[in-house]
């Protein structure tokens, strides 16, 4: 592939995805671009990026983008956010959610479905405190193939091995062949969408959580700055945000800030009723 070739393509990924692909990253380029022109009888990249450039290849294009997306993802990874949802934020939610009885989180980027099963299974497990509850998962990503994936709810051996409690393995999944299929009512539990982060999703309305781990080391500055305002957006007043290991807001956004004491946690920066507030205040 040509330089020209190479440098249309860069600005044709960020403008679909938001992905900054460096000079050095020019390997994935042939790795994960190399299939596609297999499949689609092409005999080389450039000419891939020669239909790209007639605008008409829409089909081509999904297939680019979505090859190009990185979906690593296991369940209950880092254990760090699914313990701090589970022993801290759900229970402070139940108080302060106490009136209305919903419960709304939201998975961005959630690729083949481990992220958003992961707090089904915790949820589930608290199912008797939520009794009477209307809560709803969300879990959104831009491939309509991870997505299709994730609602069919079908995993490898090496899937289930990765973060995956025994427990709940034996509790949610069956084995299908040489699959393990997780039970119809985690399943139930959340609605998969495909979305495009660079997008609108005011649609989606306002979340209590939201997820979006892993994400946005992948986009530029501008970029980082432009979907964390949108997901401030879409908190609850007293939401909470959770990003990766190596992300953070600082530098990028006036809306969040970190919690206090959490870290990989951030809250809206003009909390009007911090759920740690709440909690202490309903305690007494």
């Amino acid at each position: 592939m040509t330089e020209v070739d190479f440098d249309f393509l860069r600005a044709f990924l960020h403008a679909r995805s938001g992905l900054t692909l460096t000079a050095e990253k020019r390997y994935l380029v042939d790795s994960r671009l190399g299939p596609v022109c297999r499949r689609q009888n092409l005999d080389t990249l450039g000419d891939l990026v020669a239909l790209l450039r007639t605008g008409r290849a829409i089909e081509l294009e999904r297939l680019v983008v979505e090859a190009m997306t990185t979906n690593e993802t296991f369940f209950f990874r880092d254990k760090g956010p699914f313990e701090l949802f589970r022993d801290v934020l759900l229970p402070q939610l139940l108080m302060a959610r106490a009136l209305t009885r919903r419960l709304r989180i939201w998975c961005a980027a959630a690729s083949t479905g481990q992220e958003p099963y992961s707090l089904a299974m915790i949820l589930d497990e608290a199912a008797a405190q939520l009794a009477g509850w209307r809560v709803e998962i969300i879990a959104t990503d831009l491939s309509t193939e991870v997505i299709a994936r994730a609602k069919a709810g079908l995993y490898t051996q090496f899937e289930v091995q990765r973060g995956l409690p025994i427990q709940f393995l034996l509790k949610y999944f069956t084995q299908a062949g040489d699959m393990w299929q997780i039970a119809d009512k985690l399943r139930d539990m959340v609605d998969f969408r495909t979305l495009n982060l660079l997008r609108d999703f005011s649609v989606l309305g306002e979340f209590d959580i939201v997820f979006c781990r892993n994400v946005l080391i992948y986009f530029d500055v501008p970029t980082k700055m432009n979907v964390l305002r949108r997901l401030a957006d879409r908190l609850a007043p007293d939401g909470a945000l959770f990003l990766g290991a190596a992300e953070t807001v600082i530098g990028l956004s006036d809306d969040l800030t970190p919690h206090t004491t959490h870290r990989g946690l951030y809250v809206p920066r003009e909390q009007r009723t911090p759920l740690s507030a709440l909690k202490l205040a309903m305690s007494r």
